[in-house]
């Protein structure tokens, strides 16, 4: 009886450890919390792009990973690269930003 006791709460012990290490972060994969800051971080600077005069005629592509910040798309001159750079790391929780907008 003490073995089998002892069997079952090993057994949910194994289980919870392995819950625990599903929900954590790989180098590949995100955790909810961190996919929650980089969606929220995308937001932030979606937003900010859209509501300055220079930017706003631009479509600019924002994606967030573990708090890198991914410019794409067109813009118009050198100036609006640049503008777009500032803006996306004045935001808080941006580690850094790759600005990979080409200039047409």
């Amino acid at each position: 009886m003490k073995t089998k006791n002892r069997f079952f709460v090993t057994l949910i012990l194994m289980m919870l450890i392995a819950g625990l290490v599903a929900c954590a972060s790989t180098s590949k994969q995100e955790g909810a919390g961190e996919y929650v800051d980089d969606s929220v971080i995308t937001t932030k600077v979606k937003s900010l792009i859209a509501a300055d005069d220079f930017l706003r005629s631009f479509q600019i592509s924002v994606e967030t990973y573990k708090g890198i910040v991914q410019l794409s798309g067109f813009v118009g001159s050198q100036a609006a690269v640049s503008k777009a750079g500032e803006i996306a790391r004045g935001v808080q929780g941006v580690k850094s930003v790759k600005n990979d907008l080409i200039v047409k």
